[in-house]
């Protein structure tokens, strides 16, 4: 058995050294005693071994960073660990990636252990003076208890952090001082009479104006901050005070808030307002509003808006989803494919479109490109719920008896719900103005369907609904979905 006594200072870095010398004597994890120098020599320990030859292994440099952290841990068997693994990582050399090594588990959760500790030790350092403040580098002390054996790895983030002053850090195992730029460490100490921080006043006031009692969550605050190190916090001694009396400051700050709400809110009250509202100017000139329309980002991509055609006294509106490619360049709705093939199908219906105010929900055309192509794009409900204000204005000017909703866009736009639409096609619903709406599908989804047979189908249903729709505008008002449902 040999015996490897590392020391308390450089540990990770004699460790590393004492690895690479045993993997070149070929001593296996079972031929080596691991500690260090305050251990006692065990019954068959021998002398350390020292490097036969350079050591030819290519260790992962992950193994070699989380060894350096697993080092500081206070696990007694944590050289052994290592080492263990080093021992497998010839064989396999792959083994650092496998998540579902127990020993490399185990080493994980060590290594969090270290950097959860030297966090703590960085969060819960609390300096106090001890030299004469006159002196233009200053001196300070502070007393921590750390869980693991994180002073050394964490010193310099403190010498970074405080380089223009003298100070130690004083912990029952190591102390740590930094003295005319000069890091240095020593033994652990007992707990130092350090003096009262004048500032600490100030900090405490800080701490308690910054407390909030309506987000307050004891056992999120004490899993950052452990009870552990509060007898060394001077905030900690405010923490039951402040926990206890949460509840009726919560209550006091609700009862003291302000019945207006703040400018931000108010802003946005109006702009809900404002969006909920009609068109409000002359009705000649909606068409050059929607052109100019900026009102949500479709506007930077398309070529121009497209407002709806169509005689402003008709009886029937037509509302389809957005202009497709053909629409965006000429400006004017249904002209593309579907359109096309729309006009066709209505004709057949004895539908006349010339006599029908034809628009779009949405009126700008959302697309991707795909090389020279633009792809269509289904608006989101957003972009849906922006240019309502655009329809609610063509309803308002048209004041049609009848509006045919073609699609979910469409359908979202009219009635709130774009959903289940094969379900709806064919029915009738009364939006909250009292105006008619007929549910029908987009002719683009028939121009979708690949099967012919399934298309000639919903051809033939979608024209029902377009006949229903001319027979409506003949004979007058129908009965809402829920009545002729009933």
């Amino acid at each position: 058995m040999h015996r490897i006594a590392l020391p308390d200072t450089g540990t990770a870095s004699a460790w590393r050294q004492a690895a690479r010398a045993c993997l070149d004597a070929g001593l296996s994890p079972a031929d080596v005693s691991w500690g260090d120098d305050a251990d006692e020599a065990g019954l068959f320990d021998t002398l350390p071994v020292s490097p036969a030859k350079p050591v030819r292994m290519t260790v992962p440099r992950s193994f070699v960073e989380m060894a350096e952290t697993v080092c500081w841990h206070r696990d007694t068997d944590r050289f052994a660990r290592l080492y263990q693994f080093l021992w497998r990582l010839r064989d396999e050399p792959y083994l650092m990636g496998d998540r579902g090594d127990r020993e490399l588990a185990a080493l994980r959760l060590m290594e969090k252990g270290v950097h959860r500790c030297q966090h703590k030790m960085k969060a819960f350092v609390r300096f106090r003076e001890i030299g004469d403040r006159e002196d233009p580098r200053r001196s300070f002390a502070a007393w921590f208890e750390p869980t693991h054996h994180t002073i050394e790895p964490t010193a310099p983030f403190f010498v970074r952090r405080f380089a223009d002053m003298d100070w130690k850090i004083v912990t029952p195992e190591r102390s740590v001082i930094f003295q005319g730029g000069d890091l240095s460490f020593g033994p652990g100490q007992p707990k130092p009479a350090l003096p009262d921080d004048a500032s600490e006043a100030l900090w405490l006031t800080y701490f308690r104006s910054i407390f909030n009692p309506a987000r307050l969550k004891v056992r999120a605050m004490t899993s950052e901050m452990p009870r552990k190190y509060w007898k060394n916090l001077p905030e900690a001694a405010t923490i039951p005070d402040l926990i206890s009396g949460a509840p009726a400051r919560a209550r006091a700050m609700a009862e003291a808030a302000p019945t207006l709400p703040p400018a931000h809110a108010e802003n946005a009250r109006r702009q809900l307002a404002g969006h909920a509202s009609a068109w409000s100017g002359p009705m000649d000139a909606l068409p050059a509003a929607i052109h100019a329309c900026q009102r949500c980002p479709l506007h930077s991509m398309a070529t121009q808006a497209v407002p709806g055609q169509g005689p402003q006294d008709a009886r029937l509106m037509i509302v389809g989803e957005q202009p497709g490619d053909q629409e965006d360049l000429a400006g004017v709705p249904f002209v593309g494919p579907a359109g096309r093939l729309f006009d066709r199908v209505a004709q057949s219906a004895g539908l006349d479109r010339s006599l029908a105010f034809v628009t779009n929900a949405v009126k700008h055309f959302k697309f991707e490109p795909r090389g020279k192509r633009r792809i269509h794009k289904r608006p989101n409900a957003g972009e849906i719920s922006h240019c309502r204000w655009w329809l609610d204005a063509e309803l308002a000017q048209v004041s049609p008896k009848l509006i045919l909703a073609l699609g979910a866009t469409a359908a979202e736009a009219l009635t709130g719900s774009g959903d289940n639409i094969l379900a709806r096609r064919g029915t009738v619903e009364t939006r909250a103005d009292g105006t008619t709406v007929l549910i029908s599908i987009h002719p683009s989804f028939l121009l979708r369907l690949t099967d012919g047979q399934e298309r000639d189908r919903q051809t033939d249903l979608f024209r029902d609904d377009l006949r229903r729709a001319a027979a409506m505008m003949q004979d007058g008002p129908q009965p809402s979905r829920s009545q002729a449902l009933a």
